[in-house]
């Protein structure tokens, strides 16, 4: 319905909201469309879009923990009376999600006594800062003892990981790493229709979020940070931009027989790889015959959950493989026949494939007989 609707539409781009859902406080869902399109406009907005929604928008997070009142001489070490050790207990800090609109510094604390089950709503926070899931877990306090942490929140974007070999910095803090993403996941497909004589697209974008932000508010924010990242070639050209000669550059030699012997050892660890799943195969084949079928929904495992490369994602999906039962049902041959696959895509995929019958063998090792 929606496809005729935008083929008898006027060449005004508009989008629209087609579905949108809270599936949990954490997790949020909006389905846009835009049309029309001319034909190459789609994949142009749907990869800078994607792109800018999962590294250009803000997030808030707890970066930064401090154990009051208890001597913790390392992140694995345990305080008496708490049932996690300290590395659970920052994990769990970190999954905390947050909305905050303010940069800089944000001093928080959390100061309970057990026994108890802190989650986030015994964290004290400024006003302007909110705490999207009360419920999420943190600690549990088994003895009455008084449990105090003070942690620190930022606003940043992307990920940030902490540089220490698991021990206290000066302060006796401990770094959490930063997952400043309001947005889990984009995924976008294009559909081609014809408006006359003339070709056009439509662009599905679907968006999910962490609750913070809306996938309206993601979508917003993204093409704002966008449009910001191209004004300056809107302005007139600096003249007193000086770029310095490079002076040692040099043309790269051909293949030297190093390369060469590297690209050969490649191609024998491919092989390699394929010994070794041909080998699983046959020992899942003995395993099926002995135990009960064992029914896994693999037309239910979307490429979307399998942490593809960017280039691998977007090739299987413009070749309408969505599934890992689509994955499974495509032939080497074939994969080689869709657009910008290359050796790299494909040796991907059989890593992905061999992980899942290593997979299937385990499941089939840990079941009891028939």
């Amino acid at each position: 319905m929606v496809k005729k609707e935008v083929v008898g539409s006027t060449r005004t781009i508009q989008w629209k909201c087609v579905e949108s859902r809270i599936d949990s406080k954490c997790l949020n869902y909006g389905r846009f469309i835009l049309s029309p399109l001319k034909k190459g406009q789609a994949d142009t907005i749907g990869i800078a879009m994607r792109r800018a929604l999962l590294g250009e928008i803000k997030g808030t997070s707890i970066t930064r923990a401090k154990f009051k009142k208890v001597k913790v001489s390392h992140e694995y070490s345990r305080i008496v009376g708490i049932e996690e050790p300290v590395h659970e207990i920052l994990l769990n800090l970190k999954q905390i999600v947050l909305r905050n609109f303010t940069n800089g510094v944000i001093k928080a604390s959390i100061c309970v006594s057990g026994p108890t089950r802190v989650t986030a709503k015994d964290i004290s926070l400024p006003p302007f800062v909110q705490i999207i899931d009360t419920t999420q877990y943190i600690a549990t306090l088994t003895e009455p003892i008084d449990f105090s942490i003070e942690l620190q929140i930022e606003r940043d974007r992307g990920y940030r990981v902490k540089h220490t070999n698991n021990l206290q910095d000066q302060d006796g803090s401990y770094p959490i790493d930063a997952v400043s993403m309001p947005v889990r996941t984009v995924n976008y497909t294009i559909h081609n229709c014809r408006n006359g004589n003339e070709d056009e697209e439509i662009l599905f974008l679907e968006i999910w979020t962490n609750g913070s932000l809306t996938p309206r508010e993601a979508l917003r924010d993204a093409s704002i940070n966008l449009i910001g990242l191209f004004i300056p070639f809107l302005h007139p050209e600096e003249g007193d931009i000086c770029l310095k000669e490079k002076k040692n550059t040099f043309t790269l030699p051909p293949l030297s027989f190093k390369d060469r012997v590297s690209e050969l050892k490649f191609w024998e660890e491919i092989e390699e790889l394929k010994k070794y799943t041909d080998k699983k195969i046959k020992e899942l084949d003995k395993l099926r015959k002995k135990k009960k079928k064992i029914e896994i929904p693999w037309d239910c495992l979307f490429i979307d959950q399998l942490r593809l490369s960017s280039r691998t994602y977007n090739c299987l999906k413009k070749s309408n493989i969505n599934t890992m039962l689509d994955i499974m049902n495509t032939r080497a041959e074939d994969f080689f026949q869709i657009k910008d696959f290359r050796t790299k895509e494909f040796v991907e995929i059989t890593l992905l494939i061999a992980q899942m019958i290593d997979f299937l063998v385990i499941l089939y090792k840990n079941k009891r007989s028939t």
